[in-house]
C-alpha cells in the first residue's frame, strides 16, 4: 500500500488505513463521512474577503480624517491605504487563480 499524502502544513495529512468493504477509510461506514476538523474553503474564503473589505474601509476613514483634519498622522493612513492595496492584490491573486482552476476542469476530458 502507499504512503500517506502529506503536503507539508498545507492540508493534515491523509491516512491510508482501509477499513470499510468500499475501500474507503471511514467514508460509506454507518458513522456518515469522517469529521474533517477546522474550516472549510468556501468560510475561508468568505472571511478573507470580509477581512478586505475591513481593511478597506479601515484606510478610507483614514483618508477622510486626514483630507477633514481630524488626523494628522500621514504615517498611519499611508500604512493603513497600502495594507489595503496589498491584501486586495493578494485576493485578485486568489480570483485568478482560482479562474484558472476552474477553466482547466472545464477543458477536461471526461
Amino acid at each position: 500500500m502507499a504512503d500517506p499524502i502529506q503536503f507539508s502544513g498545507v492540508f493534515p495529512p491523509i491516512k491510508s488505513g482501509v477499513t470499510g468493504a468500499s475501500g474507503l477509510s471511514g467514508a460509506g461506514q454507518a458513522g456518515g463521512a469522517p469529521k474533517v476538523e477546522g474550516k472549510d474553503f468556501k468560510s475561508v474564503l468568505v472571511d478573507s474577503l470580509n477581512e478586505v473589505n475591513r481593511l478597506q474601509t479601515e484606510a478610507d476613514q483614514g483618508v477622510q480624517k486626514l483630507m477633514t483634519g481630524e488626523s494628522k498622522n500621514v504615517a498611519e493612513v499611508f500604512a493603513a491605504v497600502n495594507k489595503a492595496g496589498i491584501a486586495f492584490d493578494l485576493l485578485m491573486e486568489v480570483r485568478n487563480k482560482l479562474t484558472d482552476a476552474y477553466q482547466e476542469i472545464q477543458q477536461m476530458r471526461i
